[in-house]
């Protein structure tokens, strides 16, 4: 999809607000963690529904993919070309700054998580190998859903139960990223260890995508 669109880039930029908002805000909101199985659950199917009702709004503008790891992935497939992909991952990420600065006017970062994630285990290594299966997966469904154009009645629900999945393991492990500018937003608030370990949920997402992307390359029916 070879945009160079500015109302594209707008989508994005709306769509990744979106997300974090009702994604992180749910979080925030609902205190989540591993203690309480309601919040756990009730978090991971936020952020998939964000993804549904994202998908059935701005698809069709943007591809939806609000997102970086997305679009590397589509990159790498040649669903968009380079400029698009820059410009898609500026939007993104300045759609995440700004929907952590919408919660920042209801939630003190002090008093909660800010919905920023976390290393598991003290272990870096095991912190990028998660994200980076769980981002690999979410990819790769991304990729094998939007492959034939019959699919795109229900490519958004699979993208979204997909995205309830991923969080229903990973929330455990991280609190969920496979998806840098997700993980940029709320830290930038948050700052402390949020802001200083932010790269592991850039570097870990990038590279489950990236692994998607070729993988499906060399699979995917090119037809």
């Amino acid at each position: 999809m070879k945009t160079k669109n500015f109302k594209a880039y707008i989508a994005e930029f709306i769509g990744t607000c979106v997300l974090v908002v009702f994604g992180c805000g749910t979080a925030i909101a609902v205190n989540c963690s591993t203690d309480n199985i309601a919040a756990y659950l009730t978090t991971a199917v936020a952020f998939g529904l964000v993804i549904v009702a994202m998908a059935y709004s701005i698809g069709n503008i943007s591809g939806c993919h609000i997102n970086p790891a997305v679009s590397l992935a589509m990159l790498i497939n040649k669903k968009i070309g380079v400029y698009d992909f820059v410009c898609y991952v500026v939007s993104q990420i300045l759609g995440a700054i700004a929907g952590a600065g919408i919660l920042r006017i209801f939630f003190d970062p002090a008093d909660s998580g800010f919905g920023t994630n976390g290393i598991y285990d003290e272990s870096i290594v095991k912190t990028l190998l998660i994200e980076c299966l769980l981002t690999f997966v979410f990819v790769l469904a991304i990729l094998g859903v939007t492959s034939k154009v019959k699919n795109a009645q229900v490519a958004g629900l699979v993208i979204g139960l997909t995205l309830i999945l991923v969080h229903i393991l990973g929330i455990y492990f991280t609190g969920t990223s496979v998806n840098p500018a997700r993980s940029i937003g709320p830290a930038i608030f948050k700052m402390g260890d949020a802001i200083k370990n932010v790269w592991l949920f850039i570097v870990g997402p990038l590279a489950g995508s990236a692994i998607a992307g070729f993988v499906w390359k060399a699979i995917g029916n090119k037809d």
